[in-house]
């Protein structure tokens, strides 16, 4: 495969770039058909270095990147990347990498999917953080199994919640949440006071039946609890009910 294989942007079809950096030429291959198929043009990077470059000189719309890369990997990627750009990116993970997935995250990534990973939870969550963006228009990339109709913007109590664009704002403050934080939130914030058990919110943020154990759960909403905090030090309307789940107060 060549180092890069790059399309230029079909401005009647406004088809969207999707840059993948990983060193497993076979998901680099799998992944790139798969795009393509959903309608998107795709670049292939097998060395962080290399990719660096070319994302700066000639951006796509959105990077997934591989974390665990020889020489320079995906957080060297990600950190350099942020000095110039705000990119979208995913993170591709291991399983059990949760402190890789948090750095990640605090460097500013934009979502993680561990590996193995489902494509179809892949393109859901390459669509919705395009929507987020403003990137993804009309309807030639259409909604994933699983994923909610687009629907207005709402309010609970402090809260508001913006559907279109998965962004959520707190006494008028934006509060940036990734797109799977986005989805835990929606859910719990859809019926306030009502508990949501771990496997409920693990439905509605992997629709695509892809195994997450507690513990993930457990982090996002750690995530989440900390990102609210920083707007708002007295923050507590994610209620924790001690081996039941998780619950949203809008009083």
């Amino acid at each position: 495969m060549a180092e890069q294989a790059e399309a230029s942007v079909d401005t009647a079809t406004k088809r969207r770039i999707i840059a993948l950096v990983d060193d497993d030429r076979n998901i680099l291959t799998t992944v790139s058909i798969a795009l393509q198929s959903e309608g998107y043009d795709t670049r292939v990077y097998s060395e962080g270095d290399t990719a660096l470059k070319a994302l700066l000189e000639n951006p796509p719309d959105l990077g997934v990147f591989d974390i665990k890369m020889p020489r320079m990997d995906g957080m060297e990627l990600l950190r350099r990347l942020r000095e110039h750009s705000e990119l979208p990116v995913i993170f591709l993970t291991s399983k059990d990498d949760e402190r890789d997935e948090e750095a990640g995250l605090e460097m500013g990534a934009d979502d993680y999917i561990s590996k193995p990973f489902s494509l179809r939870l892949l393109l859901a969550r390459i669509r919705a953080i395009l929507r987020r963006s403003g990137l993804e228009e009309g309807e030639s990339v259409g909604t994933a199994p699983g994923e909610s109709e687009v629907g207005e913007t709402y309010a609970r109590g402090r809260l508001t919640v913006d559907p279109a664009r998965h962004q959520v704002t707190w006494d008028g403050k934006p509060v940036s949440l990734t797109v799977t934080e986005f989805l835990i939130l929606e859910a719990l914030a859809a019926r306030p006071g009502v508990i949501k058990s771990r496997n409920q919110l693990m439905d509605a943020a992997y629709p695509d039946e892809v195994y997450v154990d507690d513990r993930t759960v457990d982090s996002h909403i750690k995530r989440m609890r900390r990102k609210f905090r920083s707007v708002d030090r007295e923050f507590g309307a994610i209620e924790t009910l001690y081996g039941a789940g998780y619950s949203f107060s809008d009083g």
